[in-house]
């Protein structure tokens, strides 16, 4: 710390609320040099050789999507990880969010192609070709005779690969296809991971078969572990796996990035805050960027310390309540033990929010009960998330609402039986198939006639925890609280 004074409570909570307003949206919004914060977990997923980089939603697939695709915050990136290899990369969209593009093939056409009964390995085999300027896809339009091309012409293309990775080796770079979205796909989970596995079939080949070519692979986990079963040899893929997750300091470290780089709204209060918090470096190089001193930006002890200037020391009269610190992300956890940024964030904006409007005469700048207001707005966040990505994972969870967890798996699946569940999941996958917005391709179940392995597939995603040791069921309070489950002692439910 230094001698500038100190934020009062009230200047931390506007700090706060205008560093933080943006932050839940940040996949809809490009990355810059001012938001681009780069946790050390995250180093391994942007090593070149790391095809497959699995995630969950709001870890941050799309960002680093967007940030491999502009070569400024590459170079950013390439500095503060020491990875010099991001300097001399090529960068290409394989698929992404942006769903109508030049470089590869929408929802639409790939529906068309999968029930055209194309190999969907030649389909991203012609993306890659596109993307290395294959001569002859230069001037067909449609992608279903750039793909007929490309299985026709084997011998072509193999030449078309051999010289641009032997140009590539010569001239010391790497051509990179990146892949994201990939919920996008196809709305029948069996078609979308047969998509999958052609994609990460060709990822594989390259991986060994080539020198400088490579596909680097956003993912769900549970999109990965499926296509696994598309193809032999695809869990050769898991060596070559690096999975975006966040510690608990690298939440921390997060948030008092933002509070740090927060120029537009308050910067006098984000200047003051630097120099309070000390050793932060600024650089102007690729835009102007303010880097957290390591020990804010990943130390416990000095996060702690700094957030007990910010919240309450305890969730309640005393210690046994718990400490805001450790309780925050213990209660955004999902059924697989990771925590979204997205909902992190989205917790300290509405307890900011919530104090200024019930405790704005408190002695910090947030009160315990409005963090807890915080998890409850989070949980509706990332239920709204699930049930847009997924819908089907809403569909499945409605039938418990009011019930308590833990549960027993038996009630489960009488409460489904009860409500009707594998039809309407079969409707629900039926409405997407005939969906013709390119935006309302969503996956469904793999297996919506299986109600226990529904389980499973819960368990997959974070919905669900696995089984405690007497067999009963339970869900994370992430997503518990939004959906209308209760706990004994746990958060509460939001009141109507």
């Amino acid at each position: 710390m230094t001698n500038e004074a100190a934020l009062t409570t009230h200047e931390y909570r506007d700090l706060l609320s205008a560093a933080l307003a943006e932050a839940p949206y940040a996949d809809t919004r490009r990355p810059t040099a001012h938001t681009l914060f780069m946790p050390d977990s995250h180093r391994t997923a942007l090593y070149v050789d790391n095809v497959v980089v699995p995630g969950g939603r709001g870890v941050g697939k799309t960002f680093w999507y967007h940030t491999l695709l502009d070569e400024r915050l590459r170079e950013l990136a390439a500095d503060e990880y020491g990875i010099n290899r991001l300097r001399r990369l090529k960068v290409h969209p394989g698929h992404g969010v942006d769903l109508a593009s030049a470089h590869y093939p929408g929802p639409p056409d790939l529906r068309g192609l999968v029930e055209a009964g194309e190999d969907p390995y030649y389909i991203w085999y012609a993306v890659l070709l596109t993307a290395l300027g294959q001569e002859e896809l230069r001037d067909l339009l449609e992608w279903r005779d750039k793909v007929a091309w490309t299985r026709a012409h084997t011998g072509a293309a193999q030449r078309t690969l051999e010289r641009a990775d032997r140009e590539a080796y010569e001239a010391k770079i790497v051509h990179l296809l990146l892949f994201d979205a990939l919920e996008h796909l196809h709305p029948d989970r069996a078609q979308a991971d047969r998509l999958v596995g052609g994609m990460l079939r060709l990822a594989l080949e390259l991986r060994f078969g080539t020198r400088s070519i490579r596909l680097k692979v956003f993912i769900r986990p549970d999109m990965f572990e499926a296509a696994k079963l598309t193809f032999a040899d695809a869990s050769k893929l898991s060596g070559y796996a690096s999975a975006l997750e966040w510690k608990p300091t690298d939440l921390y470290g997060l948030m008092f990035h933002c509070l740090g780089n927060e120029d537009e709204e308050q910067p006098e209060l984000a200047r003051r805050f630097r120099e309070v918090t000390g050793g932060w470096e600024t650089t102007g190089k690729a835009g102007l960027r303010h880097v957290p001193p390591r020990l804010l930006s990943g130390g416990a002890a000095a996060q702690e310390k700094l957030f007990e200037e910010i919240a309450d020391p305890f969730m309640g009269g005393n210690y046994r309540k718990g400490r805001p610190y450790t309780w925050l992300p213990n209660h955004l956890m999902d059924g697989k033990g990771k925590i979204s940024p997205r909902s992190f964030l989205q917790a300290l904006t509405t307890s900011a929010d919530a104090t200024r409007s019930g405790h704005p005469e408190h002695d910090r700048a947030l009160h315990h009960e409005a963090i807890r207001a915080g998890v409850q707005a989070a949980s509706k966040r990332r239920v709204e998330e699930v049930s847009e990505d997924t819908p089907w994972v809403k569909l499945a969870i409605e039938p418990l609402e009011g019930c308590q967890v833990p549960i027993e798996e038996d009630k489960v699946l009488k409460l489904w039986e009860r409500a009707g569940l594998p039809g309407a999941l079969a409707d629900d996958t039926a409405q997407y198939l005939q969906a013709d917005k390119p935006s309302l391709v969503r996956t469904g179940p793999r297996h919506p006639d299986d109600l226990p392995r529904l389980i499973t597939e819960l368990r997959e995603l974070g919905v669900m925890t696995d089984p405690r040791s007497d067999g009963r069921l339970d869900l994370p309070d992430v997503y518990r609280i939004a959906f209308g489950l209760g706990r004994m002692g746990g958060v509460p439910r939001p009141k109507p």
